[in-house]
């Protein structure tokens, strides 16, 4: 997730990982024995945790081979959800209690890498957060 500065007394939680299948490597693929793929994508999560979009790096380049791991990726990460990110806001009342003062759910962008390889003959698909 891209740093979001925070306001003096807002905290955030949430923008973890609940569900993430990961993508199935292109069948047809298989029996070419491609070296590893990676592909880089930016998920835009909406205020629920549901990605929305997905947007590959080098997309518009990519040759129909690598595009079909473009859509291995694009196809399972939009059936990825997230706890929401929320953001909340505190304030401190005339005695210096802390009270909650608003709380948000925010949408959020978060990177990942997806590596696609084969072991023999076994598919291994992999995917890691990339820093931000």
């Amino acid at each position: 997730m891209r740093h979001v500065p925070l306001a003096l007394g807002q905290t955030s939680t949430g923008a973890t990982p609940l569900e993430q299948p990961l993508p199935v490597y292109p069948p047809a693929l298989r029996a070419l024995h491609k070296p590893p793929q990676e592909i880089e994508a930016r998920l835009v999560v909406d205020a629920q945790g549901k990605v929305g979009e997905v947007h590959v790096m080098g997309e518009a380049q990519a040759d129909p081979s690598h595009r079909q791991f473009i859509d291995a990726v694009r196809e399972a990460a939009m059936r990825w959800t997230f706890v929401p990110w929320r953001t909340r806001q505190w304030a401190a009342d005339a005695n210096g209690d802390a009270h909650s003062v608003g709380d948000h759910a925010q949408p959020f962008e978060v990177g990942y890498l997806f590596r696609f390889a084969m072991n023999g003959d076994a598919p291994v698909v992999e995917a890691r957060a990339m820093s931000p």
